[in-house]
C-alpha cells in the first residue's frame, strides 16, 4: 500500500468534521454534499473486498427513492448480491475514520478478513441521473486507483443492471453477458419466446404507461425500446427530461401516498407503474370507471407470479419446494390467499431485502417481495438444472412446454436482485399469458385497510423485537398493550418497529375498516409514545 498516494489523496476528499453515517441495507445516504470522503472511501473498500473473495465488486452510486439532493453509495458483492454483513461494519468503520487513522483502519480490515494486499482487485462503477453522481463516481475511482485497482464504469445504469453485470462478470459469463447490450438482448428474447405462447388477447392489452419517477430508468427503458416485440407498447412518463427526481413520482410516492403520480394523465382501466428513482421497485395502478384509484402493490405482484409458477411447476411434474417469502408488512389477505387458496407456502422474515433473498434461498422456487414492491424470484442450480434438461430431452409435449416458459422465466427474471424492467416484463408475459387484464388480477383479493404511522422517540433502541418483528420484547408492557388493542377490532393485527435510521418506532396495523385500522394505528401509537420514550406532544388521531 502506498501511504503517501494514500495521504494525498484522502486530502482531496476530506471527511467533515463531527459527521458519522453507517452503512445499512441501503448502503450510505445522506445529503449529496457529505458524501465526497465516504465515496472515495468505499472505492478503497471494494478493492479490499475483491482482493478478499478474488472476484470483481459492484459500487453503485444512487439514492434511490430519496430526494435528488440526496445521494448514496452501495457495494455488490460477486454473484450480485449485497455486500456480505461482516463487511457493513468495516465500511462504517473506514467512512468514520479520522484522516491520520484511515492507513491504520485498512491495515486492520487487510487482518480481520484476512486481505492479500498483493492480489489482483477489480471494480464495476454505475450511477443514476442525479446532479451529482458523476462527480461522486469520479470520487469512487480515486480510491480504487489508490489502491492500485482495476475498473470498469458503465456510466449510467440501473441498480439492478449494475448487480447483473457484476454477477455475469464473476460466474465468466455463464449468467449472461456483462454489456448493457447483453442484458437487453437477454431479457427481450425471453419475453419474446414467452408471449409467442399467449392468446391474443386485444389491442388494448399491450398498452402500458409507466411513471419513471424522473429517473435512470426512463433512460433504460428508451434504449431497451428497440428490442421488444411490436406488440408491445409502452408509454414513458415523467422521463426526466422536465422535472425533478422522484419529485411528486415514482413507486415510493405512489405506494405511500396511494394516489397516481403527477405527469402521467390516467384514463379509466388504463394499465400503469411506477418504477422508484434508481428501478429496483415496481408498483402497478389504475383508476375504475368510478374514478377510484387502485393500488397493485408488491404483495400482489408477487400472488401473481406464485400463481403462474405454482401452475407451471405442477405440470413439469417435479418435486420441486416452492414458497412465498414476506415481511410483516405484508397485508393479511395477501398471506391468507397464498396460504389458504393457493396453498403455497408462506414465510416471514425481518424487514429488509437482504432477509428476503437470504431466505428464499433455501427452496427450489423462492418468490420474494417486499409490498413497497421491491423484489424478484431464485431458483436453485438444482431446479435451474433440471428444468433445462426436461426442455431438451423431454418427450412429453405439455411437459416439455411448461419447462420451456420456466426456463424463459429464469431467463427474464434479475436474479440477482429486484429489478423493475425485468419484473415489468415478467408481469406483462403472465397477464398476457393467462389473458387477464389488471382488475382482474387486482381482483384476486381485497387488501385488509391499513395504516402506516410513526411516532418520535428519545432512543430507538428501546425497542427491541422478535418473530419476524411482529412482537415487541421491550420496553415492559407494550406487547400486552397492542394484543389488549387488537383484540377490539375485527382481521386486525399491529406491530411496531425501531427505524432502522431515524429515532422514529414504525407502526402497521390493520383492521376490517379503514376507521378501525386508522383508530387502532393512533391507540398503538399512544401506547408507543408512553411506554417508549415519545418525544415532543402525543400523537394526535
Amino acid at each position: 500500500m502506498d501511504s503517501e498516494a494514500l495521504r494525498k489523496y484522502s486530502a482531496l476528499h476530506p471527511k467533515p468534521a463531527g459527521l458519522t453515517l453507517q452503512y445499512g441495507t441501503a448502503g450510505f445516504r445522506t445529503k449529496a454534499e457529505q458524501l465526497d470522503h465516504i465515496v472515495f472511501r468505499m472505492g478503497l473498500l471494494a478493492i479490499l473486498r475483491s482482493k478478499a473473495v478474488t472476484a470483481t465488486i459492484g459500487i453503485m452510486v444512487t439514492a434511490s427513492h430519496n430526494p435528488e439532493e440526496d445521494n448514496g453509495v452501495k457495494l455488490v458483492d460477486p454473484l450480485g448480491e449485497m455486500l456480505h454483513p461482516s463487511w457493513e461494519e468495516y465500511a462504517t468503520q473506514l467512512a468514520n475514520a479520522e484522516e491520520q487513522e484511515l492507513q491504520k483502519v485498512i491495515t486492520e480490515i487487510c487482518q480481520k478478513a484476512a486481505v492479500n494486499l498483493h492480489k489482483d482487485a477489480s471494480v464495476f462503477i454505475g450511477r443514476d441521473t442525479r446532479p451529482s453522481s458523476k462527480k461522486l463516481s469520479q470520487s469512487v475511482i480515486d480510491g480504487v486507483q489508490v489502491l492500485g485497482g482495476q475498473y470498469h464504469d458503465y456510466g449510467l445504469v440501473t441498480t439492478p443492471q449494475l448487480h447483473y453485470m457484476v454477477c455475469c462478470q464473476n460466474t465468466q459469463g455463464q449468467y449472461g453477458k456483462a454489456t448493457l447490450e447483453g442484458y437487453y438482448e437477454k431479457l427481450s428474447k425471453a419475453f419474446r419466446e414467452l408471449i409467442k405462447q399467449s392468446r391474443c388477447s386485444g389491442e388494448y392489452q399491450r398498452h402500458l404507461k409507466i411513471d419513471c419517477a424522473n429517473g435512470i430508468g426512463a433512460l433504460k427503458l428508451s434504449e431497451m425500446k428497440p428490442y421488444f416485440p411490436q406488440e408491445v407498447l409502452i408509454h414513458i412518463y415523467n422521463d426526466g427530461t422536465k422535472e425533478k427526481l422522484n419529485h411528486l413520482c415514482g413507486a415510493d410516492f405512489v405506494k405511500v401516498h396511494q394516489k397516481p403520480p403527477g405527469g402521467l394523465d390516467m384514463k379509466p382501466n388504463e394499465r400503469c407503474c411506477s418504477f422508484d428513482g434508481d428501478a429496483d421497485r415496481i408498483v402497478y395502478y389504475y383508476k375504475d370507471t368510478a374514478g377510484h384509484f387502485h393500488l397493485i402493490d408488491g404483495d400482489k405482484i408477487a400472488t401473481l407470479i406464485s400463481i403462474f409458477l405454482k401452475e407451471l411447476l405442477a405440470k413439469v411434474k417435479q418435486n420441486f419446494k416452492m414458497a412465498v417469502v414476506q415481511t410483516a408488512y405484508a397485508n393479511g389477505n395477501s398471506t391468507r390467499y397464498l396460504q389458504e387458496t393457493l396453498k403455497v407456502p408462506v414465510h416471514c422474515v425481518k424487514t429488509g431485502v437482504k432477509h428476503l433473498h437470504h431466505k428464499a434461498q433455501e427452496f427450489d422456487v423462492g418468490v420474494y417481495f417486499e409490498a413497497n414492491g421491491h423484489g424478484t424470484v431464485l431458483f436453485s442450480k438444482a431446479a435451474e438444472t433440471k428444468i433445462r434438461q426436461l426442455v431438451k430431452e423431454e418427450k412429453d409435449d405439455e411437459k416439455r412446454d411448461a419447462a420451456k416458459m420456466l426456463e424463459n422465466m429464469i431467463d427474464l427474471i434479475n436474479q440477482t436482485v429486484g429489478d423493475a424492467v425485468s419484473d415489468m416484463l415478467v408481469i406483462e408475459a403472465i397477464l398476457a399469458l393467462k389473458g387477464l387484464t389488471v382488475q382482474q388480477w387486482d381482483a384476486l383479493y381485497n387488501d385488509l385497510p391499513n395504516r402506516l404511522l410513526k411516532v418520535q422517540v428519545a432512543d430507538r433502541r428501546v425497542i427491541d423485537t422478535t418473530d419476524a418483528e411482529r412482537r415487541a420484547l421491550t420496553p415492559p408492557g407494550l406487547q400486552e398493550k397492542i394484543d389488549a388493542l387488537v383484540k377490539k377490532y375485527k382481521l386486525s393485527r399491529a406491530f411496531v418497529r425501531p427505524s432502522g435510521t431515524e429515532d422514529v418506532v414504525r407502526i402497521y396495523a390493520e383492521a376490517d375498516t379503514q376507521e378501525n385500522a386508522d383508530a387502532l394505528a393512533h391507540e398503538v401509537s399512544l401506547a408507543v409514545f408512553h411506554l417508549a420514550g415519545g418525544k415532543g406532544a402525543p400523537p394526535q388521531p
